[in-house]
């Protein structure tokens, strides 16, 4: 769990008060934990499928997937029929993932990508109604360059880690990744094609709509 971001206390009964998960999302947290691989974690997953739910979303791309968390959820949420389009530039990544979907019983609505995942995304024809951003954080600027075309009016276009542990509101970054998620974060908001805020849970989730 990262710190910094809420009031420990807090922090901990956000996640205190949460329903159990199923074994398959709980070993995968387990995994993480042990592993260091990045998730969104359950509070931040049940967000996600709150929001497609209530956009009816039946279309989601996946900027950035690990071992596949977060794809559960949103597979979960568009529902049979629906599809959802995993990427990750680790191919063994991707054979774990695919086991985990397998076992959740949703890998028939998932397609897996292997590779660079803004070019995967940069080559789709089609629209979507989530475009879920968590590649490595140098690249946060140039998915701007490319989302819009791609997301349909009143879709979401929601980003991890957008307040950096905190590291955002440092006045002169150091490192690389905190100044891209900087100029990602003053960017977008400066975007007209998007209502934004920023939901200051776990590590901060950027959530904009496209008007």
């Amino acid at each position: 769990m990262i710190e910094g971001i809420t009031y420990p206390a807090v922090e901990k009964y956000i996640y205190d008060i949460l329903p159990e998960r199923d074994p398959v999302l709980r070993e995968m947290e387990q995994q993480a934990r042990e592993r260091d691989i990045p998730i969104v974690g359950p509070a931040v997953a049940r967000v996600f499928y709150q929001y497609a739910r209530l956009i009816n979303a039946r279309k989601v791309f996946e900027l950035g997937s690990a071992i596949g968390y977060s794809t559960i959820w949103w597979a979960r949420a568009v529902g049979e029929g629906g599809e959802v389009f995993y990427t990750d530039g680790d191919p063994k990544k991707a054979s774990e993932a695919n086991g985990y979907f397998q076992r959740a019983g949703v890998k028939d609505r998932i397609h897996v990508g292997v590779g660079d995942a803004v070019e995967q995304f940069s080559k789709q024809k089609q629209e979507f109604d989530i475009v879920f951003n968590d590649i490595d954080k140098e690249g946060y600027p140039q998915v701007l360059d490319v989302v819009l075309p791609r997301l349909r009016r009143g879709g979401l276009f929601i980003t991890d880690n957008v307040l950096w542990s905190g590291k955002v509101t440092q006045e002169k970054a150091k490192e690389e990744s905190t100044r891209a998620i900087q100029e990602f974060n003053r960017r977008l908001y400066a975007m007209p094609e998007f209502f934004t805020t920023i939901l200051p849970l776990r590590d901060g989730v950027a959530v904009s709509v496209k008007l």
